[in-house]
């Protein structure tokens, strides 16, 4: 077992079930790149400051730089026995450059030193999460775009409810990973605080300059508060929590994708590479990956409420429980960000199939509505109309044919309003191109949707790409 940093206050040496249970460098070992980067920083500080001398601080920087190279390249393997990533970088510089490395650690604290990568790695990732949120939401929009004039049956309570079209369909959810772009940028611009010089919770009687190290790491400022500063986690609860709705989102089209490439739909095709067979049944094409990604919303979620328990009755300032939120946000990382890049490809490469979703309109009565409608044109009033319309659906009912296939006669039997104009009024692509309200699934409003949504989305790629490079 390594000796520990803090060994000298004890008299026994620790028990070593409790040092396997107190480690934390099997998960916190990724973040070993935010760790040396914060060091590098602080040590130039220091320097600044004239707190070590700039000989001790340039050997500080190349010993750590020199970690972070073998680390990369397979030549430093990390140490199981280590307490944690902290410590495992500290002593392997002091190893290896002497008494320099011992003073890296002065006017600081393991307590802002994780915050510090955390946020640091957290800020990262949600750049990365957000580069593949905007892949699929391009891919979305571009289904839209390729099938503006497909119509399908929109649902109500899983019921045929009204026609629209395939690209209002996946507009809606463009939209809603939109909102969540825009999340996740809040996200990042609440991680621009920086806590380092927090120190372990009251600050430093050290001339440190924080102000110096945020700008060096890429924060706009430091925490405002040193009891604040180390024992803040909301960063890590708010990305959680964006990142618990993305995988609402991304369930509810999984799900959709499930039903919709079932014989019982059969409105789309899955590209044999996104899709699994059966161990017995020879015919069977199973949707695995759209199941997995519904599957998986769940441990997201179980990250979310996991973090937001451990927070909850913590007093001030660091506890070691807080040492569990390092698993929990990482299980919820890496589960998003591979969900995203295997349902992007699965969406680019899926068939639509037009005709089944036009065929299940004219079987739907989705255009009951619109007959309404119609009377209502002529003069009726809505609810007379609902209820004449509604009589006529049951006798399509048990006749089993549409309303488009009642022979006009039949219609004048309840209102001589009908006349043969109804037919062009309530055929099903009519009654789709007819819905130019905002936001409806007429070919030009959708058309207008997308262009103000590419409109909305410009500042946010912009940040992504550009801030957080």
């Amino acid at each position: 077992m390594s000796e520990k940093m803090w060994a000298e206050r004890f008299s026994r040496k620790e028990d070593e079930r409790v040092n396997d249970f107190n480690s934390s460098i099997r998960f916190d070992c990724r973040m070993y790149k935010q760790d040396i980067e914060g060091s590098i920083a602080h040590a130039r500080m220091l320097a600044r400051q004239s707190i070590i001398s700039a000989e001790d601080a340039e050997k500080i920087e190349e010993g750590l730089l020199a970690i972070m190279s073998d680390i990369r390249g397979g030549k430093l393997a990390f140490d199981p026995d280590a307490e944690d990533i902290h410590m495992f970088v500290e002593a392997e510089l002091t190893k290896r450059i002497g008494e320099a490395g011992k003073r890296l650690h002065t006017a600081r604290s393991r307590n802002d030193q994780v915050a510090l990568d955390l946020k640091m790695y957290l800020r990262e990732e949600t750049g990365n999460i957000a580069r593949l949120l905007i892949e699929t939401l391009e891919a979305t929009v571009k289904k839209a775009e390729e099938n503006l004039r497909t119509v399908m049956p929109g649902y109500t309570h899983l019921q045929r409810a009204q026609p629209v079209t395939f690209a209002h369909h996946m507009s809606a959810y463009a939209e809603m990973f939109a909102r969540d772009l825009k999340k996740l940028k809040n996200a990042a611009e609440n991680m621009d605080e920086c806590p380092l010089g927090s120190c372990a919770l009251a600050g430093t009687t050290y001339n440190t300059d924080r102000m110096y190290t945020a700008k060096q790491l890429g924060f706009d400022r430091p925490c405002a508060n040193s009891l604040d500063g180390v024992s803040d986690r909301d960063f890590v609860i708010e990305l959680a929590a964006v990142l618990s709705l993305i995988m609402t989102h991304l369930s509810r089209l999984a799900e959709e994708i499930i039903l919709w490439c079932s014989w019982e739909f059969k409105f789309i095709e899955l590209d044999d590479a996104y899709a699994t067979g059966s161990s017995i049944m020879p015919q069977k094409k199973n949707p695995d990956v759209a199941e997995l990604i519904r599957g998986k919303a769940g441990r997201v979620f179980g990250s979310l409420a996991a973090l937001l328990t451990m927070m909850k009755g913590l007093p001030l300032a660091y506890d070691k429980d807080m040492q569990e939120d390092k698993e929990a946000v990482f299980d919820a990382v890496d589960t998003i960000k591979l969900c995203l890049s295997t349902l992007t490809p699965m969406l680019s490469t899926m068939t639509v199939n037009r005709e089944n979703m036009l065929a299940a309109c004219k079987k739907g009565f989705v255009n009951a509505t619109d007959m309404a409608d119609y009377l209502v044109k002529k003069g009726m009033p809505f609810r007379s109309a609902y209820k004449i319309v509604g009589t006529l659906v049951g006798e399509c009912v048990q006749k089993g044919v549409g309303l488009e296939e009642l022979p006009l006669k039949e219609l004048k039997k309840k209102s001589e309003l009908f006349d043969e104009d109804v037919f062009a009024a309530i055929d099903i692509l009519t009654c789709v191109t007819r819905r130019e309200s905002e936001g409806g699934p007429a070919p030009e409003a959708v058309e207008r949707g997308l262009s103000s949504l590419e409109k909305r989305l410009t500042p946010l790629k912009e940040y992504f790409a550009i801030k957080r490079k």
